[in-house]
């Protein structure tokens, strides 16, 4: 196999390998390791806290009397959260821009895994008796209608006239929500948490689905870390200098920013059972914890939003480190930026920025194509007397030391024709870290969530599950597939070899079935870039091929003339 091959096949297994790798083995960093007895930590904090002279003292607050169990709306244009007096706890949270997979309203909140595990703002504590009263007894609002319009603050008071909570909620017209919760007993308060528990995301989704996976994220001193659920075995737990941590599935977030240094959270996976599971492994639900080392009550804002960069930059411009555009970040978050403003100011469709950009892209590519595509000429022009100089070597075993003469032979050819046995593939190897930077910046984003293109293609950032007559059949990477036979019939090869003519032509149909799952947008880019490629290649063929043969035959009749 002739040298300018083999780099061109390892260029497009470069970048399977790439895709691979990004699907199966996302680098993700370990969960810090569990320090010593972490699973008791609230129970340490409690242990270590001063005298009770010296701790601050809880206001007294009047007994709870029994009522029924009522629900609390509290809703702006963005949002609709609903509260219950049963435990002061959340019970849905709805993201009223969004729908989930199914097409509803998109709430975060799992209410089948919370039924079993606890709902989002429910209290841990080390004591088991103290976190059954906070969790389960009834509530007094304040106020207390059912239905409130933000601005707004929503008070939750619960006491036996032993253990107090307090819960106190702001809201505004903006994602975010400033919180202060407070567990006392005899007036001395006690170091508490307040767990989001129960999952989080669009738990339409598969279970399996990668975009459903949740992660926890939090930030200490500067450095952001985000932890796959399914990599923590154990409960981890963060202290110090904690900036913010909550949960996370890629594309959107709930965080925790504490408004105490000396704030600290675990996390973790919980089992539970859904309705007539009848499956081997129950699933499993993340939580996040957050409390502070000291007894005192716990102030924290709560953000629950798309991971939407113009969301982000506007409103938390520390959380634009969720958007992870991997290992090519300084190509992929450029790229997506321009569509996106191709998106927000030309078209109003991603479908059609990613087509725009990919045209922009490939045409000033072309030099670089034009020059690969020109040397691929030459080559194919001297293999014929490449092949001779190999035919009259090929008695000899691999390590024969006759080979060396053969090689040397070759490449005094190519010096005699100007050709350099690498030119069609060094111009090409810029496009890879494009083409994995483009993959990037159309997997990560938010904003491809539920974009649509054309006809069938709703949703860009998901595989074509198109259907014909009840069968399905993903129409735009076939149609990709076919474009790229098409290029790869046009595209001149510098061999006359059938066995990796035949293997050239498989490839498309190889390379082009690994993109059945992906996002369809990422289908869309390579299908544009085929098309412009088809285009571009009818040129060559129509104005630059017919200069280059006859500038090729004169430099053949000048090499003989010069061997005669």
């Amino acid at each position: 196999m002739d040298t300018e091959k083999r780099v061109m096949i390892a260029f497009a297994l470069s970048f399977a390998i790439l895709l691979i790798w990004r699907i199966v083995f996302v680098k993700t960093p370990p969960p810090p390791s569990k320090p010593a007895g972490a699973s008791q930590a609230v129970g340490q904090q409690a242990a270590e806290k001063p005298a009770a002279s010296q701790l601050p003292v809880a206001p007294k607050i009047p007994v709870s009397e029994g009522k029924e169990a009522q629900d609390i709306t509290v809703e702006n244009s963005l949002y609709r959260i609903t509260f219950s007096t049963r435990g002061g706890v959340i019970t849905s949270w709805v993201l009223k821009k969004f729908e989930d997979a199914g097409g509803k309203p998109l709430n975060v909140i799992d209410p089948a895994a919370c039924k079993q595990l606890g709902y989002p703002m429910s209290i841990r504590t080390p004591d088991a008796s103290l976190n059954q009263a906070a969790n389960q007894a009834l509530y007094v609002a304040q106020p207390s209608a059912t239905s409130i319009q933000a601005p707004a603050t929503l008070e939750f008071t619960y006491s036996d006239g032993r253990i107090q909570v307090q819960k106190r909620f702001t809201f505004g017209t903006d994602y975010q929500i400033h919180a202060t919760v407070s567990v006392a007993r005899d007036q001395q308060y006690v170091p508490a948490q307040v767990a989001w528990t129960g999952g989080f995301g669009d738990h339409s989704l598969p279970e399996d689905a990668e975009i459903a996976q949740t992660k926890v994220a939090y930030q200490k001193e500067g450095n952001l870390e985000t932890v796959d659920q399914s990599k923590i075995k154990e409960e981890m737990r963060v202290t110090g200098s904690l900036e913010f941590a909550g949960i996370e599935d890629r594309y959107f977030a709930g965080i925790f920013f504490p408004e105490s240094k000396e704030a600290d959270f675990n996390a973790g996976q919980e089992t539970w059972t859904p309705e007539n599971w009848k499956e081997k492994e129950p699933p499993k639900a993340a939580y996040v914890a957050l409390g502070s080392t000291a007894a005192q009550p716990l102030s924290f804002r709560l953000f629950v939003a798309p991971k939407a960069l113009d969301v982000l930059e506007t409103t938390q411009p520390p959380l634009t480190g969720l958007v992870d555009f991997g290992w090519f970040s300084v190509i992929a978050k450029p790229l997506f930026l321009a569509m996106r403003y191709i998106n927000d100011h030309w078209v109003h469709n991603y479908g059609w920025a990613i087509v725009i950009l990919t045209i922009i892209l490939n045409m000033a590519l072309f030099p670089l194509k034009l020059k690969s595509i020109r040397s691929a000429q030459e080559m194919q022009r001297i293999m014929p007397l490449v092949k001779a100089i190999q035919d009259r070597y090929k008695q000899y075993k691999f390590n024969d030391p006759r080979k060396a003469r053969m090689n040397q032979e070759i490449m005094k050819l190519y010096q005699e024709h100007g050709i350099n046995p690498l030119g069609g593939c060094l111009p090409m190897l810029p496009q890879l870290p494009i083409l994995y930077g483009f993959y990037e910046s159309l997997e990560t984003p938010f904003e491809f969530r539920h974009a649509p293109w054309i006809l069938w293609i709703k949703d860009l950032s998901m595989p074509d599950n198109s259907h014909i007559l009840g069968l399905p059949i993903p129409i735009l990477p076939l149609i990709m597939i076919v474009s790229m036979f098409i290029m790869t019939k046009m595209t001149p090869m510098a061999t006359a070899d059938p066995a990796q003519k035949r293997m050239m032509t498989i490839m498309p149909l190889i390379f082009g079935l690994m993109f059945f799952r992906l996002a369809s947008g990422l289908v869309l880019y390579f299908l544009t870039a085929n098309l412009v490629g088809i285009g571009q290649q009818m040129f060559i063929n129509r104005f630059i091929t017919p200069k280059q043969q006859a500038l090729a035959a004169e430099k053949t009749a000048g090499a003989k003339a010069q061997r005669a």
